[in-house]
């Protein structure tokens, strides 16, 4: 899994691959690694659906999720809760 811790409490990234960047994230090599936010707290993990980047404070390469990149995120976190046999 891709899940990094941020340096901030609570708050994850989950690696974006590079087989799941639109054409704008390819080509901004500079910009990578490109990843999505998620909160933990104790009763909920909440997910953003914005592509972040974390060498740039904005960028055209920076936007909400396609419709691909957000099911891959909805997969990603349904395989660990099966993984952690967190029942939702």
């Amino acid at each position: 899994m891709n899940f990094q811790p941020s340096g901030i409490p609570d708050i994850y990234w989950l690696i974006l691959p590079p087989n799941m960047q639109d054409e704008i994230q390819a080509e901004h090599v500079d910009c990578r690694p490109f990843y999505f936010a998620l909160e933990l707290s104790q009763y909920a993990l909440s997910c953003e659906l914005l592509v972040r980047t974390l060498n740039q404070v904005r960028c055209d390469c920076m936007g909400y999720a396609s419709p691909t990149q957000r099911n891959w995120l909805i997969q990603m976190v349904d395989d660990m809760c099966d993984r952690l046999e967190i029942a939702i």
